[in-house]
């Protein structure tokens, strides 16, 4: 007998008890041997058919091309209930087991129940974002079971009442703290706090001396929470006390503070803390001290259910902080200046999550005279290689003379490229059209940035040629069942990470886009009206997917290189968003072709 069918799932958890019960009760279930035919095309589907066991595949049988395959808790064809007829036909490749709903069930369903007919009406980037959506409790959950513990508070200096504004201005600036305990005079509980906005005021405003006492212009008493307090907890009671700052007791005794800015960020990450640790770094053991702490934040952001633009834009925040400290440490300050790191990729475009190969290059200033500038370069690498940033497999890193160069050396680089044409060249331009500035004269960029653009721009015979890397692989739609049980899994980067940007790489391109990000470069492209927003919206959230699924299964499996998912690990919902992906990504790509007149 086949397990107890799960209404807890999308899209059948939108039903009420009543509808539930009726759904239920409307239940059956068929058996179907290995190459029978559940519905043909043009058929008037008379069931909504989920899987239980087995595998059906979805054919064109016009073109003979596998559309898709559904295994375990996948379900089909509600597109020919709600219109009449199915455009494909579906075949066992196994023996299945599905159940099976009536169509006059599932219709009345639809009819009776909005949130469940959304479901099936509403777009990919709509109905991802009502999942995502349906997911926010728990997320919620897990922030109010935070608690106030010695890693999440802040020291804090405690005063002298009779301590001068003067003193108090430079131990405050000596302890890079804006803020600090006053010990009041009426007794031992009896305390107070100061900011540098109070002294500020206590001087301008009041006119008291520097000698004054910060006693008297202190606040008091000082709101106080408990070592193992909920962090949701302290939070409303800043926002009932209309209050920034409370006051971190153990047994009565002062170990810290807590601000609101640092619980709103405890709630979604722990970036605060890296961001110090990288900032006081003075030695590159301290700053791999620091470098180690990324992977813990990554899984404790998607471990928080954050949403995946903003853990990309977060992590390559910290990524740069990372690489331009490293690269501080490593130069003379004598030339610091006179050159600028910029890197390429998916650090450029800030869409890197885990830490990924080093891309990087060079320029230099005209006028610099650094004629040992290789020597320091391979130096750089291998304190990248130290911090997690392994070589470059196509060696494309500065410790590679061909990407150290002088500013108009690179300009003629750009030219040369464009004009050149070939596959191998306008790779290279795809890198450096990623490039973002990362340390030093970041000036010396732009007019390298600027160079590639204004050749590229409206350039369709050169983009004819850039483009081609992106429709070479081909979409994976039709390798799900293979791939479900091959070792290697399904290549999203092959099939859906890398023709999505590459493909709205060349648009921007073509364009004269200055964004690097490809969100950003969707947005510019909307606006200019080369691409339809509900487009736009899809491509969006079809990357976000792509890269959030990848991410969680190299979090799991521990091998964050990794491209490769394994299909079967992912629920029914996920299975679905990820289907819609791959065909948002296959109609893209041939709009591609179409626009820029590919015939293979």
């Amino acid at each position: 007998m086949p397990e107890p069918f799960d209404t807890s799932s999308p899209p059948f958890d939108r039903l009420d008890t009543k509808q539930a019960q009726t759904l239920l009760s409307a239940l059956d279930v068929a058996y179907y041997r290995r190459g029978d035919t559940l519905i043909e095309k043009g058929d008037q589907n008379s069931a909504l058919n989920i899987v239980i066991k087995g595998r059906v595949q979805e054919v064109n049988p016009d073109t003979k091309e596998v559309q898709a395959q559904y295994i375990k808790d996948d379900l089909f064809d509600a597109r020919a209930l709600l219109l009449g007829h199915s455009h494909h036909s579906y075949r066992a490749v196994e023996d299945t087991l599905c159940y099976v709903l009536p169509k006059a069930v599932f219709v009345t369903l639809y009819d009776e129940n909005q949130a469940f007919a959304d479901y099936f009406n509403t777009s990919f980037s709509q109905r991802k974002r009502l999942l995502e959506k349906a997911q926010q409790q728990q997320n919620l959950a897990e922030f109010i079971l935070t608690q106030v513990d010695e890693t999440n508070i802040q020291p804090i200096v405690t005063l002298n009442h009779d301590t001068s504004i003067h003193d108090a201005t430079h131990i405050l600036r000596k302890q890079r703290q804006d803020c600090a305990l006053v010990a009041m005079k009426g007794g031992e509980n009896d305390i107070g706090i100061i900011t540098r906005t109070n002294l500020l005021h206590a001087l301008v405003e009041d006119g008291h001396s520097q000698a004054h006492p910060i006693g008297d212009v202190a606040t008091a008493p000082v709101i106080s929470v408990e070592v193992g307090d909920f962090l949701f907890n302290v939070m409303i009671l800043m926002t009932r006390d209309r209050v920034k700052r409370v006051r971190v007791t153990d047994n009565g005794e002062t170990v810290g503070m807590l601000d609101m800015t640092q619980v709103l960020s405890l709630f979604s990450t722990h970036s605060h803390v890296l961001t110090l640790q990288i900032n006081r770094a003075h030695s590159i053991e301290e700053l791999a001290l620091a470098a180690n702490n990324q992977q813990q934040l990554v899984t404790s952001l998607t471990n928080n259910g954050i949403h995946t633009q903003f853990v990309m834009e977060l992590i390559s925040a910290v990524n740069e902080q990372i690489i331009e400290k490293a690269f501080r440490l490593t130069m003379p300050d004598a030339f610091y200046d006179k050159c600028c790191l910029f890197v390429m990729g998916s650090e450029g475009r800030g869409e890197q999550i885990l830490k990924t190969d080093q891309d990087n290059g060079l320029i230099l200033a005209d006028d610099a005279d650094w004629p040992d500038v290789q020597h320091y370069m391979a130096r750089f690498s291998e304190v990248l290689s130290r911090l997690g940033y392994p070589p470059c497999p196509g060696n494309v890193m500065v410790s590679n003379p061909r990407w150290v160069k002088t500013q108009s050396e690179w300009q003629k680089e750009v030219l040369a490229l464009c004009q050149i044409s070939d596959e191998r060249s306008l790779m290279d331009l795809a890198i450096i059209a990623d490039s973002h500035a990362v340390a030093g004269n970041k000036s010396l960029l732009e007019p390298v940035a600027d160079r590639l653009r204004s050749t590229l721009k409206g350039n369709m015979l050169a983009l004819n040629t850039f483009v081609r890397p992106c429709l070479a692989f081909r979409v994976p739609l039709t390798l799900f069942g293979s791939l479900r049980t091959d070792k290697e899994g399904l290549d999203v980067k092959k099939g859906g990470i890398f023709p999505l940007v590459h493909g709205v790489r060349t648009l921007a391109l073509e364009k004269g886009i200055r964004e690097t990000n490809t969100f950003d470069r969707l947005n510019a492209l909307v606006e200019c009206h080369a691409l339809e927003q509900e487009t736009a919206n899809n491509l969006t959230e079809a990357l976000k997917l792509f890269v959030k699924t990848r991410l969680r299964q190299q979090l799991n499996d521990d091998a964050a290189s990794g491209n490769q998912l394994d299909v079967t690990l992912l629920p029914r919902t996920e299975r679905d968003l990820l289907r819609d992906c791959l065909s948002v990504v296959k109609k893209f790509k041939e709009r591609l072709a179409s626009h820029y007149q590919v015939r293979d």
